[in-house]
């Protein structure tokens, strides 16, 4: 599955991988940056909240997991129905 268009790693990214794991031979760069956060609590990660009530993701692998593929993009509906509200909001 390497280099797919489900998967994708960076090895050369000073930050590969992003997230504390054992074997990162199947650590998915796809999604670097998640789509799912904007989803707030209906992301369906494994996130927290700070004191401050900030999202803190640094503790889901979601979106690196080679399986979730199909997951992250079933979820683009809600993304795209979200920012719809907004620019209506806005508007």
């Amino acid at each position: 599955m390497e280099n797919s268009y489900r998967f994708f790693q960076n090895r050369s990214c000073e930050y590969f991988p992003c997230h504390k794991v054992k074997d990162d031979s199947e650590f998915n760069c796809l999604f670097c940056y998640c789509p799912l956060y904007t989803l707030g609590d209906r992301c369906g990660g494994r996130y927290t909240r700070t004191e401050k009530g900030i999202k803190d993701c640094s503790g889901c692998l979601l979106p690196h997991d080679p399986k979730s593929y199909d997951y992250i993009v079933g979820k683009f509906q809600q993304i795209a129905e979200l920012a719809k509200a907004n620019r209506e909001k806005s508007e």
